[in-house]
């Protein structure tokens, strides 16, 4: 019964995993290259090698393996380092539909103030 119930806690840690460094690996596909340079860091074909080596990783080995565990980190890496970084120099991260400030008669030059 407990070892059932390990077997378990490690099937949802393994899904964690590989779910980390799917999300990683579109993010980072979704990138522009020059965000990268921009950023000063590895170029998006590096983080996509990386990225994408971490996923099938993660899927094929045992999560007490050193390779998932190496796949984590760099999974890691990427989220806590990297994706700020570019979020940063693209100028993103403000997140889904919140507006960047300013008020509703606010045009596509300034404030529009009415003709005045």
């Amino acid at each position: 019964m407990l070892m059932l119930g390990f077997a378990g806690f490690m099937g949802i840690l393994k899904i964690v995993l590989m779910a980390l460094a799917a999300f990683g690996l579109v993010d980072a596909a979704f990138r522009r290259e020059d965000a990268f340079r921009a950023a000063d860091k590895q170029n998006k074909v590096f983080w996509l090698i990386v990225l994408g080596i971490a996923l099938v990783v993660s899927y094929l080995f045992s999560i007490l393996g050193i390779l998932p565990i190496a796949g984590l980190i760099a999974s890691i890496v990427y989220l806590v380092d990297v994706r700020p970084a570019l979020r940063h120099v693209s100028g993103g991260g403000n997140g889904w539909g919140r507006r960047r400030g300013g008020s509703s008669s606010d045009g596509p030059y300034g404030p529009y103030n009415g003709g005045r």
